[in-house]
């Protein structure tokens, strides 16, 4: 599995509040949820991210509350993948469980602008920054996680069987 797209870079400890503000949780419509996504941090992030592009993270993302919308949201924007330093737990897990495409890694995190054209092989953990021409190695995910992702989620993948 691979994404590849433009880069939207995030500081450190960027909540699930920010992701998806709470005010915004009475509606259980994906859709209409992910309009808002990142907008108490980057107004322009859902006129602007395009199918594939990469959101690129400091240490911590997706820390605060537990709740799944956040991920959801971005992967809903159609964000081919989320690159950090680190993620909350939760946010970790609930990316798998929703199929978002995740990796941590240090080094990629500091040297990716925003701006750049980033491609990533899941399969290998493989991050290329086609702008710079630098590589970075991520650790991937064992082949049943991929599995997960693949199939767009936990839920979608016992279905499958």
């Amino acid at each position: 599995m691979k994404t590849q797209g433009h880069v939207f870079k995030y500081p450190d400890n960027v909540d699930t509040d920010v992701i998806i503000p709470a005010r915004y949780l009475n509606t259980p419509n994906a859709a209409e949820l992910a309009r808002h996504c990142m907008e108490d941090i980057d107004t322009d992030f859902v006129k602007e991210v395009q199918p594939g592009d990469v959101m690129v993270a400091g240490w911590n993302f997706g820390c605060g509350s537990s709740r799944e919308h956040a991920p959801l949201v971005i992967k809903t924007c159609g964000t081919g993948c989320v690159i950090a330093k680190s993620f909350a737990r939760i946010f970790y897990r609930n990316a798998i469980n929703i199929g978002l495409p995740i990796l941590e890694c240090e080094a990629a995190a500091d040297a990716i602008a925003a701006g750049d054209e980033v491609s990533v092989d899941f399969d290998t953990g493989t991050i290329h920054d086609i702008t710079t021409g630098k590589s970075w190695q991520a650790q991937p995910f064992p082949p049943f996680i991929q599995n997960i992702i693949a199939k767009g989620g936990l839920l979608a993948s016992l279905k499958e069987g």
